[in-house]
């Protein structure tokens, strides 16, 4: 299936989208990858989500990318007598180690190791923002905080804290088993929630060995004080502006997203923005203008795949939100002003043959007005950095591992297909333009590029380009 846009789409599934019927449509209309939400997937129900994709897989003959995302931490108070409490603004309200259910005055928070991080001065945001307490002192086992903003506050809610990194890591026995599950069913991408700092990333990265490419989703403005470690030892990031907003000022998030994305372009890692992108689709069947201009944003930023929570998970348009977010996609693509933003942020190749080699490349896309780049890559490297220049042509990826193929549909501008590799530098022209020919990318008496690494099968060793002419004798062998 032939995609007429570069910028990629994740979906969500979810109970208005998780049947295999429905996972077919959801392709058909657009989707790239699946991401698998363990923070609502019960973890023995992930083998049957995961078989239903990879049947629609088979069924397309495309490669699919399937993303499990990881709980993390999740911080949340105790319960409370009578079910919740009402608490005024300039109150004094305590948080403490005693599980016996709150009141007016106090409450229990079960997690010691924010009561030993917490500080005079640290914010705690409780329910998504809707109450917002100060800390004003501390001890071992309690804190007392002000009420900045009141309200109801009621069982189990959950607890932000954006001033202190707390001494969590970003894996808890519910995470571990959850990744060992999505390992053991061949998932693409594990996501990793809430993280603080790389070294939350490395341990993940160390349980996968490379059965999995690991994304960091940066959701915690701790996160942002270590951003390019993080982003250094992650193969990818979200954007997951939901959280993001609740723990740090509003506005400041549209600045750190497009931090964060031209950050991951620079290193030519695969960046997703995330959440509340057409979030009126859950119960309307249009979204906002806002909306719109929201999702537009992120593809004019360059973002390699931007992202349904909600709406394609529980809303009651699920196939709407998909079509609505491929066509803004594709708008944005055709506007001039869309490839002058992208080649205004395009950074200095690095000293190696491999990204000199994609720098050439994306010149010669623009010099001779070229359709498509075929890559013969193993491990993926060299589409991703194809990708990362951002041509004006489609990177057809071709690739002998499977799995190479499914990690590079969340990257943008790339067509992966899973083929043999090459027997010598000739077989590597000739079955590059057939397979430009069969997957509708050119035709006969059109150019190609062809990029690949000498000797075959050895990752990362980019160092060939060449130029290749569509005969009919690959028209008829497509």
């Amino acid at each position: 299936m032939k995609r007429s846009r570069r910028t990629k789409i994740v979906a969500t599934l979810g109970p208005a989208s998780d049947t295999p019927e429905m996972i077919a449509k959801l392709f058909r209309a657009g989707v790239d990858v699946f991401r698998l939400n363990m923070s609502h997937l019960p973890r023995e129900k992930l083998p049957e989500k995961v078989e239903a994709i990879r049947a629609v897989e088979r069924e397309f003959k495309r490669p699919i990318g399937i993303l499990v995302d990881l709980q993390g931490p999740k911080l949340r108070l105790g319960a409370f007598a009578e079910g919740f409490a009402m608490i005024e603004n300039g109150a004094s309200f305590v948080l403490d180690g005693d599980p016996t259910p709150g009141d007016v005055h106090r409450c229990y928070l079960p997690h010691p190791e924010i009561l030993s991080a917490l500080e005079p001065g640290h914010s705690v945001i409780i329910d998504d923002g809707k109450l917002r307490l100060t800390v004003t002192e501390v001890s071992e086992a309690r804190a007392v905080t002000r009420v900045e903003v009141g309200g109801r506050i009621s069982n189990r809610k959950g607890v932000s804290l954006p001033h202190t990194v707390i001494p969590l890591p970003a894996m808890t026995d519910k995470d571990r088993g959850d990744l060992e599950a999505g390992l053991n069913v061949g998932a693409d991408w594990i996501a990793v929630s809430f993280v603080q700092r790389p070294e939350d990333v490395a341990e993940v990265k160390k349980v996968c060995a490379g059965r999995a490419l690991v994304m960091a989703k940066i959701e915690k403005p701790q996160a942002l004080t270590r951003l390019d470690e993080i982003m250094e030892i992650s193969d990818g990031v979200m954007v997951a502006r939901g959280d993001l907003g609740v723990e740090m000022p509003l506005e400041q998030v549209p600045g750190v997203q497009k931090r964060i994305t031209r950050s991951a372009r620079r290193l030519g890692k695969p960046v997703v923005v995330a959440t509340q992108m057409l979030e009126s689709m859950i119960t309307a069947p249009v979204p906002t203008r806002a909306e719109v201009s929201d999702v537009a944003t992120a593809v004019y930023e360059g973002a390699d795949a931007v992202m349904l929570s909600a709406e394609s998970a529980s809303g009651a348009f699920p196939l709407e939100a998909i079509a609505m977010m491929s066509r803004i996609a594709e708008e944005v693509e055709r506007d001039a002003l869309y490839w002058s933003i992208i080649r205004a942020q395009n950074s200095t190749p690095d000293h190696t043959a491999a990204d000199a080699i994609a720098a050439a490349a994306h010149q010669m896309v623009d010099a001779l007005d070229l359709e498509a780049i075929m890559a013969w890559t193993h491990s993926g490297s060299t589409a991703l950095r194809l990708s990362r220049e951002r041509p004006n042509a489609t990177v057809i990826a071709l690739t002998p591992k499977r799995e190479t193929a499914r990690r590079l549909a969340i990257a943008w501008g790339t067509h992966p297909i899973v083929t043999n590799d090459a027997s010598d530098v000739d077989d590597m022209a000739f079955r590059a333009a057939k397979f430009a020919v069969r997957e509708r990318f050119a035709e006969v008496g059109d150019r190609i590029i062809v990029v690949a690494g000498v000797p075959f099968g050895t990752p990362g060793a980019t160092n060939l380009v060449r130029i290749a002419f569509i005969t009919r004798e690959h028209a008829a062998k497509a």
